[in-house]
């Protein structure tokens, strides 16, 4: 049967539960993680991150913020990325499980660069963070339209620099890619999820939707595996 992905989907994920703990909670940070490296999605923040780079003096401290961070996977390959261009990067990676923040804490020890925030970064208190450079890795499609708008538009205010959106392609081959890919995962909330996270990703159309309302020019690219890359630069 060939599944519908006109609209997305508002199916809640297992993961949205952020009082979840326990190992299983851990495993999954870990196999998501490791699937990421393996299809080359972190790639897709790091090139975005690159563009927004491109004409900032090396020597000046640059603040980033990884919204949604998970176990800090991504502000760890940010730090080494840094560190082979030259760069003095201060990142701060803001999650609101505080199980996932203990564990982001943990496993990056060596890196004095990165810190952590447990936060809910649809309160008010958010409002009041500062940085030059915003992420969303895989964090924007877990919430609906128009908090997703309201948060970029949020996230843009607080950014000096610009924003970098990392999500995937809400498209009928890629759920039948990871549904074959999900058949040697043995943790069975990534299973899950992992088909929810398509159905609730997006279609270029509705990003272009996104950025025809923000004042700031955007970019707009397909990259595998089934993700898209919407850098925002703030004039």
């Amino acid at each position: 049967m060939w599944i519908n992905t006109t609209h997305r989907s508002k199916e809640i994920e297992i993961m949205d539960d952020l009082g979840m703990s326990g190992e299983i909670l851990i495993n999954t940070l870990d196999q998501l993680g490791n699937i990421n490296q393996w299809l080359g999605g972190n790639r897709v923040t790091l090139t975005g991150l690159e563009v927004l780079l491109k004409n900032h003096p090396p020597e000046q401290e640059i603040a980033i913020v990884d919204f949604g961070c998970g176990h800090g996977d991504m502000l760890r390959k940010i730090a080494k990325w840094g560190k082979k261009k030259g760069f003095t990067f201060r990142l701060m990676g803001i999650d609101a499980n505080p199980t996932t923040i203990d564990y982001a804490i943990e496993l990056s020890t060596a890196y004095p660069e990165i810190s952590y925030l447990k936060q809910d970064v649809l309160s008010d208190a958010f409002q009041h963070t500062s940085y030059d450079i915003g992420l969303c890795t895989l964090f924007l499609h877990h919430f609906e339209d128009e908090v997703a708008f309201t948060f970029i538009q949020k996230i843009l205010n607080n950014a000096r620099i610009g924003v970098v959106v990392n999500d995937l392609h809400r498209h009928p081959m890629a759920y039948y890619l990871f549904s074959l890919l999900a058949l040697f995962i043995k943790n069975k909330m990534i299973r899950t999820d992992g088909l929810i996270s398509i159905l609730r990703g997006f279609k270029r159309m509705d990003l272009e939707s996104f950025a025809q309302k923000i004042e700031h020019k955007s970019t707009i690219h397909w990259r595998w595996a089934f993700r898209y890359q919407w850098i925002i630069t703030k004039k």
